[in-house]
């Protein structure tokens, strides 16, 4: 089967900086909705009309991957809106109760990169925000998307995760 829109693809990567420092590594495959928001669009591009066995390397630049880095999505807040356990590299979803920093998103996955005596730093960009990619990708499966795969546009699992950033057990999406 070629691969186009709607259809989900399994696939294993090597994901690399620009300076080709390892960051993440499926050696088993995982799958993803082709068609819909699980890919990056230059991914996208080069996986349309392939099949099982086909293999690629991109570069993507931050626009194309994760976005640029936003220092607006950086907030610094009261240390004791946090358990004593909090440390660099936990995630959470949306600030904590009783955030006194305006203008924040809601919903977003936050990662704490420090923790001060008085206050604790929350970053809101995506870990590789602002990070030049290259992909190593190869195909090893690809089959029809289910009716409730194409009405969701996505598998909804995690994408990656970066080696030496969040805890294995706090996927990133």
């Amino acid at each position: 089967m070629k691969i186009s829109a709607p259809c989900v693809v399994a696939l294993s990567w090597r994901l690399e900086d620009a300076q080709g420092q390892m960051i993440d590594e499926l050696a088993e495959p995982l799958e993803f909705f082709y068609g819909g928001s699980d890919l990056f669009a230059k991914v996208e591009e080069a996986l349309l009309d392939q099949q099982a066995g086909y293999a690629v390397s991109l570069a993507l630049q931050p626009e194309e991957a994760f976005g640029d880095y936003d220092s607006s999505l950086v907030c610094f807040e009261s240390r004791s809106l946090f358990p004593d356990e909090v440390e660099p590299g936990m995630q959470l979803e949306g600030l904590p109760e009783g955030a006194a920093t305006p203008d924040m998103p809601e919903h977003a996955l936050y990662t704490i990169t420090d923790v001060y005596p008085e206050h604790v730093v929350l970053d809101g960009n995506h870990p590789l925000a602002g990070i030049g990619l290259r992909m190593h990708l190869k195909v090893l499966e690809v089959r029809a998307a289910s009716e409730a795969e194409i009405e969701a546009g996505s598998l909804g699992e995690a994408v990656f995760s970066v080696i030496g950033g969040a805890p294995a057990d706090e996927p990133l999406h």
